[in-house]
């Protein structure tokens, strides 16, 4: 029986991880990348978040990252390390972390007690996430926690979108919903990325989308005009609340005020970024 209140581990992930993502949206990350040879936006992305795995082959990064197209993976792993080794790009990636967050935050909360703190909060959480099963957390927990603030809270925030993250495949697998069905589903909900965004960087084409819309529609779960039944409604709850339960060793371990303080930190900073241009303002929704 969980100590907190519901959905509270849910709510605090989604203040956190969002500005997390912010460098795979910045041209910062691009830049850097580029310097070091990789210029292709897919070959950035596969390389800058699958660094800490190692040199690996496009099969790994297809098993971890879940929703894109094998095809493209193949097309950038292993060749992308021929061109920079995988800590080169984890070196990249934090300079672009640094530049993005100090552009989007501001001075002020930069180097405010109120990011130290919230670095310090969402540590503390990660103390308690596991690596049995959960490989791009694993390998992102080998890597050093960064000493200044703004840095190490983006660090912690990688061990906490992973650990979460590397659950919900898990959660994904035992319902029954292969890549496309997953992306096409979530989208459903109003909370995922547009089509045109999952297209455009997962690798998939319109009639693989088209065809699990049509799988989605003969379980039930998709109606005709391409929303959600009742009955799939339900299994993106249960989803959900299945990565809850996987994901709640991180939020007990700091506490039912622990994770509220945090949460209102993370929401703060969020806002600052939003508001910053940190986001296309077409990523999420259903067209």
């Amino acid at each position: 029986m969980s100590t907190l209140p519901p959905r509270a581990g849910r709510r605090c992930h989604n203040a956190i991880n969002p500005l997390h993502s912010t460098v795979y949206f910045s041209p910062d990350l691009g830049k850097e990348l580029a310097e070091l040879g990789i210029d292709d936006s897919n070959a950035a992305y596969f390389a800058s978040r699958g660094a800490a795995l190692g040199a690996v082959g496009p099969g790994t990064v297809t098993a971890t990252f879940y929703n894109f197209n094998h095809e493209l993976v193949a097309r950038h792993l292993p060749a992308v390390w021929s061109v920079a080794s995988p800590q080169a790009v984890l070196d990249a990636r934090l300079r672009a972390v640094d530049t993005t967050l100090r552009r989007l935050l501001g001075p002020e909360i930069i180097d405010s007690p109120e990011l130290a703190e919230a670095a310090g909060l969402a540590l503390r959480a990660a103390e308690a996430c596991t690596r049995h099963a959960r490989p791009l957390y694993a390998a992102h927990a080998d890597l050093p926690v960064p000493e200044q603030p703004h840095l190490a809270y983006w660090h912690a925030g990688t061990l906490l979108r992973e650990h979460r993250g590397d659950g919900h495949l898990a959660a994904l697998v035992a319902a029954g919903l292969d890549p496309v069905e997953a992306l096409v589903s979530h989208t459903a909900t109003g909370k995922g990325m547009s089509p045109r965004w999952v297209l455009a960087t997962r690798g998939w084409r319109r009639t693989d989308w088209e065809e699990a819309a049509e799988r989605l529609r003969g379980r039930g779960l998709l109606d005709g005009e391409g929303e959600l039944t009742e009955a799939g409604v339900a299994l993106r709850a249960e989803l959900e609340d299945t990565t809850d339960r996987m994901d709640l060793a991180p939020y007990e371990h700091l506490g039912a005020e622990g994770v509220e303080r945090l949460t209102e930190l993370a929401r703060g900073f969020l806002i600052t970024a939003a508001s910053a241009g940190a986001f296309p303002a077409d990523l999420v929704g259903k067209g």
